[in-house]
């Protein structure tokens, strides 16, 4: 058995009401907004003011479950005669499970259909934030809620496979990209499995909606940054900001509909004149010495966090998460420690430093801390520690950074879009990392540890730019194949080189020594790599130290100004982006 009943509550006591008593009782009449005489009883608050009663709109049913629980559940019925008969289907379904015909997770199930969506959603949400961070919660939110919405998901049991493939059939015809449908396909999955692991569903309606192909639907293939182009967008990071003081104005056509200074503007910047541009902004802002301190101090952070975002392959959102306390730039095998919440895949890592990003963290963090005591000193007289607090921000990489990108694209005069659509922008430097390693011989199993990825494919199709690997060159392993004469005694002459010329060597790997007429010599080091210098080159080279380390490549001297050490990276006899 069960009972029907409608949900008191109390309000405040309308403004203007007219209190009046009826058989004994108090009551309130009053006009509602929508013009119509309302009349109810009313009651003493808790707070001693005057409050009327009011009945919720639908009947609410009350009876004990299948498993001896006593359960309150809304109608959603007016008349009462329509609310007993969901009563009646409750109790039913009770006696159900009570006579097994029914389990205890199906009558859950058949309880939670009638539910609405958004309170399983507040629940998923919450139970989502215990193992993802905030801006992975926010963002399941937007997508659950937009799907819910569109596609009229108003309880529990209105999830149909069928009308959340119509609905991404019909964003896709509207132009959404592939990458986009499935990232909300993938949220209202998850959705539906937490529900069916918390006998919420029996089984997920989504599992069988297919997902986009995302290679068909790519809308932006990012391409890696040349060598040269990485030297050139250091460089422009680094003198930009102060460039920009720089500016020369030319007059354009004048329109006599605008103001004069309207028929005036700025000379974009270009690589070529970059250097003039930053001495003029020297003269322009000579009185301000503070201030061009400022754009420089601006614009080193800004090629350090590029030169970092390049070396490392962190993406923007970990880079930017860095800590003080998470560098260990000890010379001897200096690296950085990412923390679990901060890495996209959640497994925390550790991250090896180029001797030479270190050599630049560790300038970096001591002039900015030299800064600071400094301005410490100047506002209350006394200094700070020698050490950057611990919980100090690396770096302040800024929300803009990809129109910051983009700018800096421009003054060096690299180009956003390729001839086959490719783009440049910031994660564009991941893949300029992937293909680096790839380009400089790293095995691709090294190449996925250094990317951090789960599968290989990853690393070598996603995260490699073909168009940077010598493939033209990997040809020359390959065994010579001749098509001349093919009489025995000439064929066995030239396989044993007793024809008078030395028989060439051809292998299916890279040969060791350099071909004829192109003489080199090969010093070998502590660590067992070989360092070749050719002999017309070696009387202009700088020399080599003992350890057999040569001059630092053009990406080190756009950051850090002509220290000399050779950079070393994942294996050092094969990487490096030298230009």
């Amino acid at each position: 058995m069960g009972a029907i009943y409608r949900v008191t509550y109390t309000k405040p006591l309308p403004a203007g009401a007219e209190l009046f008593t009826r058989g004994g009782e108090r009551h309130a009449r009053w006009t509602d907004r929508k013009g119509r005489k309302r009349t109810a009883k009313v009651t003493v608050g808790r707070d001693g003011t005057d409050r009327i009663v009011l009945e919720s709109a639908t009947h609410v049913a009350k009876y004990r479950d299948g498993a001896g629980v006593v359960r309150t559940v809304g109608t959603g019925c007016r008349m009462k005669d329509a609310a007993s008969a969901v009563l009646r289907g409750l109790t039913d379904r009770a006696q159900l499970v009570k006579a097994k015909v029914l389990t205890v997770a199906q009558d859950a199930v058949a309880n939670h259909a009638s539910t609405a969506t958004d309170e399983h959603a507040a629940a998923y949400l919450l139970a989502l934030g215990r193992k993802a961070s905030r801006l992975h919660v926010a963002n399941v939110r937007r997508l659950l809620t937009r799907v819910c919405r569109e596609c009229r998901f108003v309880q529990l049991s209105d999830l149909r496979g069928d009308a959340l493939e119509g609905w991404l059939a019909r964003r896709q015809q509207e132009g959404m990209s592939a990458r986009t449908v499935n990232t909300h396909l993938s949220a209202v999955v998850g959705f539906a499995n937490w529900c069916c692991e918390n006998d919420r569903l029996i089984v997920n309606p989504f599992e069988r909606v297919a997902k986009a192909d995302e290679r068909a639907g790519r809308r932006r293939t990012r391409r890696s940054l040349t060598d040269d182009e990485l030297v050139r967008l250091l460089a422009v990071a680094r003198q930009r900001p102060l460039a920009e003081f720089g500016r020369t104005a030319e007059k354009v056509e004048p329109d006599p509909s605008r103001p004069k200074r309207a028929n005036w503007r700025r000379v974009p910047l270009d690589y070529a004149t970059l250097a003039m541009a930053v001495e003029r902004a020297r003269l322009v802002l000579s009185k301000r010495p503070d201030f061009v301190a400022e754009l420089e101090r601006r614009g080193r952070e800004r090629a350090l966090v590029y030169k970092a975002l390049v070396l490392t392959g962190l993406r923007k959102g970990e880079l930017a998460s860095l800590t003080v306390g998470q560098l260990d730039l000890n010379p001897e095998r200096p690296y950085v420690v990412l923390a679990v919440a901060d890495e996209k895949n959640r497994q925390g890592s550790e991250i090896p430093l180029r001797p030479d990003l270190a050599a630049d963290l560790r300038s970096w963090l001591s002039d900015r801390a030299g800064e600071q005591r400094a301005a410490t000193r100047m506002k209350f007289g006394r200094g700070r520690s020698d050490r950057n607090p611990a919980s100090e921000p690396v770096f302040d990489v800024p929300t803009g950074l990809i129109r910051i990108l983009d700018r800096d694209l421009v003054a060096a005069g690299i180009p956003k879009r390729d001839d086959r659509g490719r783009t440049v922008d910031v994660h564009a430097m991941r893949t300029t990392f992937g293909t680096h390693l790839s380009k400089g011989g790293v095995s691709l199993r090294t190449a996925q540890a250094a990317m951090r990825h789960s599968r290989p494919d990853l690393t070598a199709n996603v995260y490699t730019d073909p168009r940077l690997l010598d493939v033209a060159g990997a040809l020359d392993v390959l065994p010579e194949l001749s098509l001349g004469p093919t009489t025995g005694d000439s064929v066995r002459s030239r396989a044993t080189g007793t024809d008078g010329a030395p028989a060439p060597t051809r292998s299916l790997v890279p040969t060791l020594l350099p071909p004829a007429g192109n003489a080199r010599h090969f010093l070998a080091t502590a660590d067992k790599r070989v360092v070749n210098i050719t002999a017309a080159a070696a009387a202009d080279r700088p020399c080599v130290d003992a350890a057999g380390d040569n001059e630092k490549p053009p990406l080190t001297l756009a950051v850090s100004g002509g220290h000399q050490e050779r950079a070393k990276g994942f294996e050092p006899s094969t990487f490096s982006l030298e230009g």
